[in-house]
């Protein structure tokens, strides 16, 4: 009964659950819809294919599983029942955010059509980015302001900015958003479980078309890792990207890397920093999978050399900006045109997440 897609092509419907019968009986209307289904029931890619599916169908038997009432919000979530749902389904399917609770063999016609309306336009999938320095001053809080006005800029794809240093003094300031109203950190600081993007960005300071949800500069404190998780994956998993600024060192970094779909380390072409930047990148877990790139710095290592101290290739190098320091004094965000360094260097990351940020 595996029913699994290949590994390259369109996503397919992801169907959990353990009945077989009724198993039997999705297959059958998933290929009645011109399309197969990625069974699951649980592990650590029940949440990667559930951001993804086009759509996700749900059996009765595990809406009450631990995999499944951990798994965010999204759109597109179908509970399927054999024969009258039992009174228990209706008020777990709320709670799950699901469309509708989809009865067997009564509403086959209806599931077919809105299965294979879901393949010919599935929903176009958030992502997460992570950006950290390798030193204090390396330039990272700058280069994630780029990356989500960049994002932005490219197709008019909602993104938002995240501070994950409590103690700076705001991306917002970056951004050029330090007098729009909004919420910042402390306000949020309590948040947990599921943090739907649209409803959040609305209640931010923005500027250039992205929201931010940035430090305190009168009330600094630190962010709850638990906090950070629910926002970044929240409006990830609601279609958003999602660009966080994460000190190298923060207690979230694990939890929020785990679930980043790209990760960036900047090196400053120093000596220190380069062998800072190879602690991190050779700890287990956290940084481990980042992609380095490297700023140049007058009288400061060649690209082969921070590639041979780090202990790994550098995939890109941010050009010297001239105009970087005076926007910033002038409360200007970074320039992502064309031809810019922060631009040049923003696209060429967003091209590695694969077209989520085309």
């Amino acid at each position: 009964m595996s029913a699994a897609p290949p590994a390259s092509g369109p996503a397919h419907p992801l169907v959990v659950g353990t009945e077989p019968d009724l198993l039997d009986d999705l297959l059958r209307l998933l290929a009645a819809a011109g399309t197969a289904g990625e069974l699951t029931t649980g592990g650590g890619a029940l949440r990667r294919a559930h951001r993804d599916a086009p759509l996700v169908l749900l059996t009765a038997d595990v809406l009450g599983s631990a995999p499944v009432r951990a798994l965010p919000r999204r759109p597109g979530v179908l509970v399927v029942v054999a024969g009258e749902p039992a009174p228990d389904v209706w008020p777990a399917a709320v709670e799950l955010g699901a469309e509708r609770v989809v009865v067997l063999p009564r509403d086959e016609g209806w599931l077919v059509e809105r299965v294979a309306a879901a393949v010919r336009a599935p929903a176009r999938p958030g992502w997460l980015a992570v950006v950290a320095g390798a030193c204090g001053g390396a330039g990272a809080s700058t280069l994630a302001t780029a990356l989500a006005l960049a994002a932005r800029a490219n197709d008019g794809a909602d993104v938002l900015l995240v501070d994950g240093d409590g103690w700076a003094a705001g991306l917002d300031l970056v951004l050029g958003a330090e007098r729009s109203p909004g919420l910042r950190w402390p306000e949020l600081a309590g948040v947990s479980g599921r943090v739907a993007g649209p409803a959040l960005a609305a209640a931010l300071p923005e500027a250039g078309g992205v929201p931010v949800l940035a430090a305190s500069r009168e009330v600094p404190g630190e962010v709850p890792a638990d906090a950070l998780l629910a926002v970044a994956t929240g409006a990830r998993d609601s279609g958003w990207g999602v660009v966080v600024d994460l000190p190298a060192r923060s207690a979230a970094a694990e939890q929020v890397l785990a679930e980043a779909d790209l990760a960036v380390l900047l090196v400053p072409a120093r000596l220190r920093a380069a062998a800072a930047a190879r602690s991190l990148l050779t700890e287990p877990g956290a940084w481990a999978p980042a992609l380095v790139v490297s700023r140049p710095v007058p009288g400061g290592l060649t690209r082969a050399e921070v590639s041979d101290v780090v202990g790994r290739p550098v995939v890109a190098e941010l050009a010297p900006d001239r105009s970087a320091v005076a926007r910033s004094e002038r409360g200007e965000p970074p320039s992502v045109a064309a031809r810019s360094p922060f631009g040049v260097l923003s696209r060429h990351l967003l091209g590695r997440l694969g077209g989520r940020a085309a």
